[in-house]
């Protein structure tokens, strides 16, 4: 089967912390959290555009996408989709993408 997204080590990161911190109260759902997260990232894969733009943020390279209270970034041109981080949505999106290495120093 063909890899449809592959995560940077920071998204890795990302979405590991929020498993961890989801299960500390529920090992349960953090795992179908997990699930979820991967079988939606295989469904933008096979549909990038599916994404919104946030210029403000970050280039048309980047698109993203909302998965229940997170924000996904991806750089969606790329064959397999590239995440490039997974935040929750509450957070400061302009603060925290002005601090993101993007891959390959783009």
């Amino acid at each position: 089967m063909k890899r449809l997204f592959v995560l940077t080590p920071e998204a890795r990161n990302d979405f590991r912390s929020i498993l961890a911190d989801i299960a500390e109260d529920s090992p349960e759902a953090a795992e179908r959290l997990r699930s979820q997260f991967y079988a939606e990232m295989q469904q933008l894969g096979r549909f990038p555009g599916i994404g919104h733009y946030h210029d403000e943020l970050l280039g048309r390279k980047y698109r993203f996408w909302n998965f229940r209270h997170y924000v996904v970034a991806y750089a969606w041109e790329a064959n397999p989709i590239q995440v490039i981080s997974v935040i929750h949505g509450a957070r400061d999106l302009a603060a925290f993408f002005s601090a993101v290495k993007l891959p390959d120093g783009q």
